[in-house]
């Protein structure tokens, strides 16, 4: 027997109270050990191998869509025939949905799917199907916990060509002594249905389980083994979700999808930007307009901070939809070089709709949010700001600034701000140093008393 972490999958001789490789507490179960070949030998039953030249001619994989705009942007044009997808996400957040509206539109299109829970009742997917009024033609859909049985059903002639699995961690692989959602039942079960999507040249769609971390549960090595990472995100407070790829052996993995939950389901958005801005207002301090771009996609959204003072010796910072490390990084050289105070301010930030950012070409955009609200200067509700900060105070160019400007133009945006050349669809107003932001948004009286 063998101790196995539940959460990273390290092998431990024996137990303990905490694991080795990534120190969580209580995470060690009791499994058999899994018998290893000690050497292979080759002999006359082995079968060698057939190469194929790289260059040679090979009939194209034709991808198969989706039927849902946005899930096939995220997958790089559709599914692709044998390849192996994960999806994870929050309980709740709206896989489910999605993947049953999923195999409804290819059904209606003609392609053979089906839908396997481990988790529901053949007559609560038909409940959930009947409220979102989904068409129901070629879609068979099954209650099953076997690997062993679900290989065995769609082994048939006419097999499915897109199989959803709902959820990995419900599965397991008769013959292995260990409950279903251990690490050595998630492995095997993945291992077996990967090889009958490749064998068979079938798509199959894993759903898994996610910690309290926001991370897959399992293995680590099960992301590995698939060709496509999924990470379905939002806030339940919000009605929009974001499906992320993380990795996609066929296709771009900055890609997101937006989608809007509904009464009857996910819908796609076309145009995300006028959606996470349809409910701003009037100009108001500490509320800056940032144009990003996820993958192709520009997408604008409003940042929002609030610095209010406090006679905490550590002031809070709390950061919503961005790295809290990139903040204080702003905050340092908003103070170090512009000598604007914040180490006796509280600092709240808060990327607005749900939507969570990554890039660094939000630092310009979030360094105008703090000034704005320390300052108390609202900025134009028809700017929108975007650059990179580096350490010495300097504004950096983004990458593919005409696509952002574009789309503020579009939406009606009149003025940008950022490290910026002409010619621009618009006005611009050319920024290199954060100091001249400092000016710009600042109140000279204090700029001037502060930097004397």
């Amino acid at each position: 027997m063998q101790h196995i972490c539940q959460l990273c999958g390290t092998v431990h001789s024996k137990w303990s109270g905490q694991c080795d490789g990534c120190g969580e507490w209580n995470s060690l179960a009791e499994e058999r050990l899994e018998q290893t070949p000690k050497g292979l030998n080759v002999n006359a039953k082995s079968k060698a191998i057939a190469f194929t030249a790289l260059d040679s001619t090979l009939a194209p994989l034709q991808r198969v869509s989706c039927g849902i705009g946005e899930l096939d942007r995220v997958l790089g044009g559709g599914l692709v025939p044998g390849s192996a997808i994960l999806i994870g996400g929050d309980p709740g957040i709206g896989k489910s949905t999605l993947l049953l509206q999923m195999v409804a539109k290819l059904g209606a299109q003609g392609v053979q799917s089906a839908y396997i829970s481990g988790e529901e009742s053949i007559g609560q997917l038909q409940m959930r199907g009947q409220r979102l009024g989904l068409p129901t033609t070629n879609v068979q859909v099954a209650t099953a916990n076997s690997v062993g049985d679900i290989i065995a059903g769609m082994e048939k002639a006419n097999g499915p060509r897109v199989a959803i699995i709902d959820s990995i961690q419900t599965m397991y692989v008769d013959g292995i002594d260990s409950a279903p959602g251990t690490v050595t039942q998630v492995r095997s079960s993945s291992n077996e249905l990967i090889k009958l999507a490749k064998r068979r040249g079938m798509a199959v769609i894993l759903v898994g389980h996610v910690t309290k971390d926001g991370q897959i549960a399992g293995p680590r090595v099960m992301e590995h083994m698939v060709d496509t990472v999924l990470y379905f995100e939002g806030d339940r407070g919000h009605p929009y979700r974001i499906l992320r790829a993380v990795k996609n052996r066929f296709g771009a993995t900055d890609e997101i999808g937006v989608f809007h939950m509904t009464q009857n389901g996910l819908e796609t958005v076309d145009n995300p930007s006028a959606l996470f801005l349809n409910q701003r207002g009037e100009a108001v301090s500490g509320s800056v307009v940032f144009a990003g771009l996820e993958g192709s996609r520009p997408i604008l959204t409003e940042i929002q901070a609030l610095v209010a003072p406090t006679p905490q010796a550590n002031p809070r910072r709390a950061v919503v939809g961005w790295d809290s490390q990139r903040l204080a990084m702003v905050l340092a050289v908003l103070e170090t070089r512009c000598g604007v105070k914040f180490y006796d301010k509280e600092v709240y930030l808060n990327v607005a709709g749900g939507l969570r950012i990554s890039e660094p070409a939000a630092d310009l955009a979030v360094a105008a949010a703090l000034l704005s609200a320390v300052f108390d200067a609202p900025i134009a509700s028809d700017t929108v700001i975007f650059g990179e900060i580096g350490l010495s105070a300097e504004v950096r160019p983004v990458g593919r600034s005409d696509l952002r400007l574009k789309e503020a133009h579009k939406l009606g945006f009149k003025l940008a701000v950022g490290a910026l050349e002409k010619p621009a669809p618009m006005a611009i107003r050319p920024i290199t140093q954060v100091q001249e932001l400092v000016a710009f948004i600042g109140k000279n009286e204090y700029q001037d008393s502060r930097l004397a």
